[in-house]
Formats: structure tokens, C-alpha cells, sequence
């Protein structure tokens, strides 16, 4: 799962990023309206946690972009002002959830999770394919009941194909996904972490290679 931090707040934003990181999750961080705007033009974010308080672009007005540029990922407004006004204006711009400050580290963690299960298909919060299945929300696998000691990433890229459900997902899709923008584009990263995780899982195989296309997961027989 990417997401993306718009907190001007640069201790409060470090503290976030840190912690959902733990979490599993890739994370890029920016500090103003502006940066926002132009990471969500080259990136797809699954969710976007968005400070309504920002300087220049306000919050609002990055959610009113997102919004009604089609944007695919998820937004999540933070503020301080807490008032059913205020949480009515933030949905009235298109926002998906709402916390008001201060918050809860676990709070947040649970509504992002939530709002990526709510892509146009949704995802269950148990993926399960034959005898693998795959906990997003405690971070943990298993197949056949064995449970499989996944870093992070290897987590992350295994959710994402199960995702797609059998659909070829690129190297640079799960790049894309799975890591932040610090990740290196030209390295053997994508191949490395599948062929770990292959390992781990353990036979018979379960994940494709596609030549030229990327990896998906094996049907069942």
C-alpha cells in the first residue's frame, strides 16, 4: 500500500511516516499544497492523508483538485477543528474519512486500511488463495496453516497480487506501489523481492512470471 502524507507539521509529519512504515506501508512525505498537488500527478497514491491547514493550497483545495480530476486513491483529511461543520465541509469536497486532531496512531492506521479496501473492486481484508492466506491488517501470512516469516515489502508485494486476483501486475506497478518515490526505478528490486518470496512460500509455485509482461498469482488446478 503507497501513501501519501501532506502535514506541514514536519514533526507530527515525520512521526506519522515513521509509524505507518513500521506499519508495512511506502510512504512519501511533503509539507505543503503545491508538492501535494504535484506528487498525486505523477504518482498513484492509495491513500492520501491531507491536512486541511496548509499554507498557500489549502487542504481544501488540493481535495477539490483530487477530486474533480478523477483522482483514484483515497482521501483522508486531518484538522484540528473538530466541528460537525467542519467535518460536513470536508466530505462536501469529496474527502472519504475524516480525523479530527489529536488523533490516534492505531485509529489512523485502521482508517487507512479501510479506505484502501475501497478501490472501484473492493478487497476483502482477508485475501485467501487456496491454502495461502494473507492478513493485511496484521501483517501476517500464512500457507497451509505454516506461517511465513515476509518483510515488509515481501508482504506488500504479495498483497498486491493477490489483489489483482490473477491479473499480470508489472515490475513497475509494483515498484510503483510497494515502495516510495526513494525507491531506484533501475534496479533489480522487483525481481529480487519476488524471487525471495517465491522461496518462501515454498511449493508447489504460486507465482507466475509473465515474459515481458510482470507476475501474477497461479490459478488453482
Amino acid at each position: 500500500m503507497r501513501v501519501l502524507i501532506v502535514e506541514d507539521h514536519r514533526e507530527l509529519a515525520e512521526t506519522v511516516a515513521t509509524g505507518l512504515r513500521r506499519e508495512g506501508m511506502a510512504v512519501d512525505l511533503v509539507l505543503d499544497g503545491e508538492d501535494a498537488l504535484y506528487h498525486t500527478s505523477v504518482h498513484r497514491y492509495d491513500v492520501v492523508v491531507l491536512d486541511r491547514d496548509l499554507p498557500g493550497i489549502s487542504g481544501d483545495d488540493v481535495c477539490r483538485s483530487l477530486v474533480n480530476g478523477g483522482y483514484p486513491g483515497r482521501i483522508l483529511i486531518l484538522t484540528a477543528a473538530g466541528s460537525l461543520a467542519d467535518r460536513v465541509a470536508g466530505f462536501e469536497y469529496g474527502a472519504d474519512d475524516y480525523l479530527p486532531k489529536p488523533f490516534a496512531f492505531d485509529e489512523l492506521v485502521m482508517r487507512i486500511r479501510a479506505l484502501a479496501r475501497r478501490p472501484a473492486t473492493a478487497i476483502p481484508p482477508t485475501l485467501v488463495h487456496g491454502g495461502l492466506r494473507v492478513d493485511p491488517a496484521r501483517r501476517t501470512a500464512s500457507r497451509d496453516g505454516r506461517r511465513l516469516d515476509l518483510t515488509p515489502k515481501e508482504l506488500a508485494v504479495l498483497e498486491i497480487l493477490l489483489a489483482a486476483r490473477g491479473t499480470v501486475v508489472s515490475a513497475e506497478q509494483l515498484l510503483e506501489q510497494a515502495w516510495d518515490e526513494a525507491a531506484d526505478p533501475f534496479t533489480q528490486t522487483v525481481k529480487v523481492t519476488v524471487s525471495r518470496l517465491r522461496r518462501k512460500i515454498g511449493d508447489p509455485p504460486l507465482i507466475e512470471t509473465v515474459p515481458q509482461a510482470g507476475y501474477r498469482i497461479a490459478a488453482l488446478s
